[in-house]
Parts: C-alpha cells; structure tokens; sequence
C-alpha cells in the first residue's frame, strides 16, 4: 500500500496502488502536490526527503499521523498569524511563550492588578499542559497524551468507568508519569478544546422540552406525565434549582448549539477553506456535482442576492438520511 495523494485523501489514507491509480485517473491530485515528497521524490536540495511515513498497523495510525497541540489551540481560541488575529483579551507578543509562530505572555494593559479573563486563564492553563512532559524526557506533553488516549476511548467505545481502570492501571505500572487518576480528571482537562452540549429535561412521550418558560415545570402539559422518575413533583423554585439537581429526569435532550458549531468551522485551519470551497475551488461548467450546482441553490441566490454576495454565508439543508417516520425501515434508530 502507498499513501494516496487523491484530493479527498489527501497523502493521508493507504491504498493499493491500483485504488490510487484509479482515485488520480478520475479526480486527479490534491492541489499543490507537485513534488512526490511522500513518495520518495528527491527535495530541491538533491537529497532524498526526510518524509518516510511508515505502514500504519491499525486504522487509527491512518488518522492520528503526528501531534498538532500548537495548531490546536490556536484553532480552539482563534488565534492565527495571517493578519487576522483575535487575540484573547490581556495578551501582548513577549518572548515569554511561542506557540506556532505567534509570541503571547501575560499583561496587565488597563489596570496593575488585574487578572487574565476567564478565556485568556483557561488558554494559559492548557498552555502549560501542552508545555508540560508527561515525564522527563517524553515527547509527548500531558496534554497530548490526555487527547491521544481519550481518542482512543473514543474510538473504541469504551465506558467511562472502563477508562477510568485503564488510567489506575497506567499509574502503578508507571508512577513517574503524570497521568490523569479518572475519566473526569482528563474530560476536566480537555474540555474546553471540544464543542460542549446543553443538557434539556423532556417528556418521556416527546410531548415538549422543559425549556424557556418551561423550564420549571414539573409534568407534560400534554399528556400530564411527570418529569421525575420517581414521579415527586417537588418545587424546583424553592431552593434555586437544589431540588431538580438531586432528582433524576426521566429523559433529557443534548442539544449542540450550531452557531459554535459554525464558528469552529471557519476558525479551524483545516476547515475554513472548505467553507469558501462552493465559491472559490468549485468547478461551474454547467454540470450537477454539488448542491451550489442545483436550481434550489440558484434560485436562492436570486432571491437573496445580498446573502448570496457573501462565499462566507452559511446556508442550512435539510438531509433526510436515517429520517425514519414510520418506523417502517430495518433499522431501531429514527432521528
């Protein structure tokens, strides 16, 4: 197997060279790919390239190749060197901290004791994680460790107490090491790099959401069922929500916000360019081969020729896959 230079693949994903042959044959070369450095291609200096990516042995290695914790951080706080900084507030460039070309350290611009807001606190405290050697001599930092593993967990759909036996376990045989002692203790620590979730009380019959001006309601206005399994209606107003923490909801919805979600997508780097793809890298030869190709879309743009102006507006379809309102298809699962 080699790597695959496709454009969807992009040097990441191993095929057999008779797959690669055929993604390059159909779709051609990811953009800007004109030196096989990947593939054994001599650098402009004349000496063979220092790239040697080797045979991964699982599928994870396919897509953990190294350690971004730089670029991470800098994504997760937005925080580029492109001219379009935004920084969090009390940061200056110092000779203090570098973190992938742009320089940060603490200040105090508006007042002599004032401390760093909680956004400037929190990426300071991952800083020193992402600085901090698991133990003397490690090349992977706390930080690096806490995300490779808990991609693991991730992919391997371990529980949460299951994880937490595997860290106990990681610390006796290697008490020299700095390693979380429980799943909380590293969710605690990587928490703020990922995208978070609301948690919404609802009826057990889907009747409503315990929301808005609902929030305080104790049973369905619908169909009169309890919102407790325990079935005690006790006030939560009483005791500022004390009671509704001790009891135990009988359904509750996550609900991911999308404009965070929105956010990330253009502050990430390896993101931000595909949301500009439709109007920049798009090929428009009259052919269907993506939404912005359809009438549908066409027509919006007609209508709304000011939203249209903008390749950065976002527009939201609606995808029907796994839609299953009859219950009538093989599968348990209906969005």
């Amino acid at each position: 197997m080699i790597l695959c230079p496709y454009k969807r693949c992009g040097n990441i994903n191993w095929h057999f060279r008779e797959v690669v042959y055929e993604h390059l044959i159909v779709d051609g070369f990811i953009r800007g790919y004109k030196k096989g450095i990947f593939h054994g291609e001599c650098t402009s200096s004349g000496t063979s390239s220092t790239i040697n990516p080797i045979y991964p042995d699982t599928t994870y290695h396919q897509y953990v190749r190294e350690d971004d914790m730089k670029g991470m951080l800098r994504d997760a706080f937005n925080m580029h060197n492109h001219g379009e900084q935004s920084f969090p507030p009390n940061f200056i460039a110092s000779d203090d901290c570098n973190i992938g070309g742009n320089v940060f350290c603490e200040t105090r611009t508006s007042a002599p004791d004032e401390e760093p807001n909680e956004e400037a606190a929190t990426f300071y405290n991952l800083l020193n994680e992402m600085n901090e050697e698991l133990y003397e001599g490690s090349k992977y930092s706390k930080l690096s460790f806490c995300i490779r593993l808990f991609h693991l967990k991730c992919l391997g759909g371990w529980t949460g107490n299951s994880f937490t036996m595997l860290l106990e376990f990681l610390r006796e045989m290697f008490p020299f090491a700095k390693i979380p002692q429980s799943c909380q203790d590293m969710r605690r620590l990587i928490k703020y790099l990922g995208l978070g979730y609301d948690k919404i009380h609802s009826c057990p019959n889907d009747c409503m959401l315990y929301w808005g001006d609902q929030k305080n309601q104790q049973s369905c206005h619908f169909c009169c069922k309890s919102r407790w399994m325990n079935g005690n209606t006790e006030d939560v107003n009483g005791d500022e929500g004390g009671a509704h923490l001790r009891k135990k909801p009988v359904k509750v919805m996550r609900y991911f916000a999308l404009i965070p979600k929105l956010q990330r997508l253009f502050m990430s780097s390896k993101t931000a360019d595909s949301m500009r793809w439709h109007n920049d890298q798009r090929t428009d030869d009259g052919l269907l081969r993506h939404p912005a190709d359809s009438l549908a879309w066409k027509s919006f743009d007609s209508k709304f020729p000011s939203f249209a102006s903008n390749p950065q507006n976002v527009r939201l379809g609606l995808a029907a896959d796994g839609f299953n309102p009859f219950k009538i298809m093989s599968t348990s699962y209906s969005t």
